[in-house]
């Protein structure tokens, strides 16, 4: 049985939103199709008259340095990413998520703006991506538009993107400067399900030892992808030591949301381990950017 009836391999953004807007619905964009064909296959998503390729579209598989920003394309392959220098100079955390995602095989193909499209509370990219203060390019007919990561999320598996209509282009990243550093961690279950018990990530502004700036990413800790906006808050003005993981660990446990899932973990493991992450993300983002 046929999953699609229509395949179109787009050569630009405006080749891409004219096979979606022409096309009878529904229509669908695909660039790895790691998570869409299986969710195709095993009858997770509604079945698609015609799927748009996006991964001729060169502004989607470019990844360089423009306007002193970090520009991802959103389909640019995850190994690819990971060989990127610029990506370890000014995105350490994304590139530490991303290094975990899948194998091998699955990093060739897949891609980040599938990972963030794919709208999970727990994606790894994605939650390297809010810690780093990242935006997304969104194209559409009416024009284009640019959103902070965190605001494409609607809830599980929903976002803000108009299906059919719309096409995530990609990111943009600021630059690390000095005395600025990042990091990621995650805990999976140890026979290798591909989900996330938990994962966390840090990015660090530090003068003379002192926090300055700080941002807190994690999953899955709410509906969407979750920034700890109290727990930075508490962190600022302090220095990283024994009582400041401490007392940041007190005011996650304040404001994040664990629930126990027969997938993942109990909440009660969660929240233990939330603490652990924290401190690990903390003193690896800390020592990074004291060298930096």
């Amino acid at each position: 049985m046929p999953f699609w009836k229509e395949y179109i391999l787009a050569q630009s953004v405006d080749d891409a939103l004219t096979a979606l807007e022409q096309a009878p619905q529904p229509s669908c964009v695909i660039a790895g199709g790691t998570d869409l064909l299986l969710d195709l296959q095993q009858g997770r998503h509604t079945p698609v008259h015609t799927l748009v390729d996006v991964t001729e579209v060169p502004e989607l598989t470019s990844l360089v340095i423009r306007q002193e920003m970090l520009y991802l394309g959103a389909a640019v392959p995850l190994d690819q990413i990971l060989a990127s220098r610029l990506v370890k100079q000014h995105a350490q955390a994304l590139f530490e998520a991303v290094s975990l995602i899948g194998g091998p095989q699955v990093r060739n193909t897949a891609t980040l703006g599938g990972n963030v499209a794919h709208a999970l509370p727990a994606g790894d990219g994605t939650i390297a991506l809010l810690a780093l203060h990242a935006t997304a390019e969104i194209a559409g007919r009416a024009g284009r538009r640019t959103v902070p990561v965190n605001d494409l999320f609607l809830g599980p598996g929903k976002s803000i993107l108009s299906a059919g209509n719309e096409l995530l282009v990609g990111f943009n990243l600021p630059l690390t400067s000095l005395s600025q550093g990042s990091a990621f961690c995650r805990i999976m279950r140890p026979q290798g399900v591909a989900i996330a018990i938990l994962n966390m990530a840090a990015w660090l502004h530090l003068e003379e030892g002192v926090i300055v700036g700080v941002r807190i990413s994690v999953g899955p800790a709410a509906a969407v992808p979750f920034r700890a906006n109290l727990t930075e808050k508490y962190l600022l003005g302090k220095r990283i030591n024994g009582d400041t993981l401490a007392g940041a660990g007190k005011k996650l446990l304040g404001e994040a949301r664990f629930r126990s899932s027969p997938h993942r973990a109990t909440a009660e493991y969660r929240q233990l381990m939330a603490v652990e992450l924290l401190s690990e993300v903390l003193r690896c983002a800390a020592q990074r950017a004291s060298k930096s």
